[in-house]
């Protein structure tokens, strides 16, 4: 059951039109941060925020437990309801279980083949085909090449669908190029559409974007994470 709701009033809405339209199916996006900053509450958050407009979400995490995620994702669904004083909530909730499939797999193990055949399995058995996909842990910039990042948009086109992932920043000794991405993350550049960071500033998260598909200039958006609910909001 689907909200207009949260279609008009989230925070989201001003990030989609400084985006020209968001993400988009068949492409590929990237949130950097360093760790403990907030990057997995913004993915929830999108697609908690996804999965309230009827769409459906698979989120694969080779770093949580599935006990976890599904705890963080009722966290950031009942900070949602409040925020935008949502009625109807058990209904809600019962369509985002529905439309949302938690994948966990050990690191080591974890391979984009065997990610294709669970997804394949379950658009078979439970016809369940993702709007939105949450890469959590993978893959990893730092150590991966080019057939990596050229599997996961293949997925992307394959499933139309659209992917986002992250990597990790580091306060000191990391390199970046101009706009202040990782050269890890940056000579993947012509594979990603949005990159996104999360910056900690004084007392809030400023959420910047870096490059927003092809435009040669990125849009500055005054957002940030909200400290106590994790969700954005207008700065």
């Amino acid at each position: 059951m689907p909200t207009k709701d949260i279609r008009f009033r989230s925070p989201l809405r001003v990030f989609e039109k400084a985006t020209d339209g968001g993400l988009g199916r068949g492409h590929l996006g990237v949130v950097l941060s360093r760790r403990g900053v907030g990057k997995t509450a913004l993915l929830v958050g999108m697609a908690v925020d996804a999965l309230l407009q009827g769409r459906k979400v698979l989120h694969i995490s080779t770093e949580e437990s599935i006990e976890k995620l599904r705890a963080f994702y009722f966290e950031i669904f009942q900070h949602i309801c409040e925020n935008q004083k949502l009625e109807n909530r058990l209904e809600l909730r019962l369509d985002l279980e529905r439309n949302r499939h938690i994948l966990v797999y050990n690191r080591d193990s974890f391979s984009l083949e065997k990610l294709r055949g669970t997804a394949e399995f379950l658009r078979d058995a439970a016809h369940f085909e993702p709007d939105m996909v949450i890469m959590d842990g993978t893959p990893r910039f730092e150590h991966c090449e080019d057939w990596e990042i050229d599997g996961v948009l293949a997925l992307a086109r394959d499933w139309n669908t659209e992917i986002w992932t992250w990597s990790l920043t580091h306060r000191e000794g990391q390199a970046c190029d101009a706009r202040g991405i990782p050269l890890s993350v940056a000579r993947f550049d012509d594979r990603l559409s949005l990159i996104v960071a999360l910056e900690s500033v004084a007392d809030h998260v400023r959420v910047r974007i870096l490059k927003s598909h092809d435009r040669p200039v990125a849009p500055d958006i005054n957002m940030e994470l909200d400290p106590r609910t994790l969700l954005l909001r207008w700065r």
